[in-house]
């Protein structure tokens, strides 16, 4: 395979944390509107936002590429993606249904540096740099809390009804999985395709490089926001 191609696969994989990256977790100003509207029950409308949320939750995927990146077998896919369910689905939970809060820019600079950790683990960075090799599965979970207490955040500043409010939520996370399953299996697809490639390890360097940069963009656009807005 040329460079140019073997290039071209590493761009796409990093690529798919870019769009948007800054506004992430921010809910649009129509969903916003029909979840505030909506009285009771509404389980297929929030699985669809969920599912839409994790689809276009370019932090998220950024994060989750990251991890997946180095993982050959899918019964390793499956237990650190499962790791991150669980992070992911307790925060979103307990944030909404039981009223925790934090600084939405904080929480979502942690995100961003989330990125930054599981890239720079990718480079070997830790053993190089530090000589040390930190628990990776414990940090998969212990960063999917915070990636769902960013959206339970999001989801706090909205003016949501009681009546309903826990088959929407759980809906809604249901529908984050639905949507992380599609975004992975498209991700998965292309890794598997690159990996039969010779130029997979050469460039592995490189994308994951551009994944920490995606990442420094978000820690830092949260962090000049928490800054302006204080």
């Amino acid at each position: 395979m040329n460079i140019g191609f073997s290039n071209r696969i590493g761009v796409l994989i990093a690529a798919a944390a870019v769009p948007g990256i800054a506004f992430a977790h921010d809910v649009s100003r129509r969903d916003a509107s029909f979840v505030q509207s909506t009285h009771g029950a509404a389980i297929f409308p929030f699985l669809y936002l969920g599912a839409k949320h994790m689809v276009t939750g370019y932090d998220h995927l950024a994060f989750l590429v990251g991890v997946i990146f180095f993982l050959y077998r899918l019964k390793d896919v499956v237990a650190y993606v499962s790791l991150f369910t669980i992070g992911h689905s307790i925060t979103l939970l307990a944030g909404v249904l039981g009223g925790v809060h934090a600084n939405s820019y904080v929480v979502d600079a942690i995100i961003g540096f989330s990125v930054v950790y599981k890239a720079f683990d990718n480079m070997g960075g830790f053993k190089r740099v530090l000589g040390f090799q930190p628990n990776t599965k414990l940090a998969v979970l212990i960063f999917g809390l915070f990636h769902g207490f960013g959206l339970a955040t999001k989801l706090q500043e909205l003016s949501l009804t009681k009546t309903g409010l826990v088959t929407n939520i759980v809906s809604f996370n249901v529908g984050v999985e639905i949507g992380q399953v599609l975004a992975l299996t498209a991700v998965l697809i292309l890794l598997s395709f690159w990996r039969t490639r010779s130029g997979f390890l050469r460039h592995a360097f490189a994308t994951n490089t551009a994944l920490m940069a995606v990442g420094f963009i978000l820690t830092g656009y949260q962090i000049a926001g928490y800054y302006l807005a204080s």
